[in-house]
């Protein structure tokens, strides 16, 4: 099973499932699982391979949307599901597997298909991160800076750095995930839909969802919607919070 955080009680409203995108896990979205938490039950999980999560030898979408179905069964009523970037995917695809779990669902910055971009460059430079002797968050950003310029990309992956172990490590299978980077940068062939409501979110400022993957959305998800939350990128949860939570009350309630 996998590891999660749970909030709030439960409510008329059902409960919602959050998914976190890869190096991730579900302490990034805390802020928006407590408020959305004030109306209903929310579920945020640790994706396998990532966070407190048991690591396993495979990475793909069947295998992650194999896992969210195994934690709505056990919270005994189907779920609303949202998923972000790779969590949308998992979402996705347990929505066209198995509708039943899935009460609404909501697509944050990703679409249904495969990209040509590989994430193995910061599988790369989190591996060779010297963690000898560290002992604090700002000496580990100095550290990895050299190979991952950008400061907000160093302080989302930094949350998955464990420095209270001895010796500190990361809660992440690297290994795995770097083998399996062609398959969560995929999508499985399918011609399954998924009748049920869905909201793609995406960012303005994105290039994940683009209008050319449109006509594949509708198809799989014939009652998709389609949003924009402006001034955002791919981490639209972190930049826009309010807008999106906004967006998800809209959809949700």
């Amino acid at each position: 099973m996998l590891a999660m955080l749970t909030y709030g009680e439960p409510t008329a409203l059902p409960p919602l499932l959050i998914v976190h995108g890869l190096f991730g896990s579900a302490r990034n979205w805390g802020v928006i699982s407590r408020r959305m938490a004030e109306t209903r039950r929310v579920v945020a999980v640790d994706m396998r391979n990532h966070g407190d999560s048991p690591w396993q030898d495979s990475h793909g979408y069947p295998d992650l949307a194999g896992d969210l179905a195994e934690v709505i069964r056990a919270q005994g009523q189907p779920m609303d599901v949202m998923g972000h970037s790779m969590g949308g995917k998992a979402a996705m695809w347990l929505a066209l597997t198995e509708g039943q779990l899935v009460n609404r669902l909501v697509v944050a910055d990703i679409a249904p298909t495969a990209y040509d971009h590989s994430q193995n460059h910061l599988v790369e430079a989190m591996k060779a991160l010297n963690l000898t002797n560290l002992t604090l968050r700002s000496e580990a950003d100095r550290r990895l800076a050299s190979s991952v310029p950008d400061e907000g990309t160093r302080a989302f992956l930094l949350q998955s750095l464990d420095l209270k172990a001895t010796p500190p490590r990361w809660r992440l299978n690297l290994d795995l995930l770097r083998a399996e980077m062609d398959r969560i940068t995929g999508w499985p062939d399918t011609d399954r839909r998924y009748t049920g409501p869905a909201l793609f979110l995406s960012g303005s400022d994105s290039r994940y969802v683009r209008v050319e993957h449109h006509a594949r959305i509708t198809a799989l998800f014939p009652k998709a919607r389609f949003q924009q939350i402006e001034g955002a990128g791919h981490w639209l949860h972190a930049e826009r919070p309010r807008e999106f939570e906004a967006a998800l009350r809209d959809f949700l309630d």
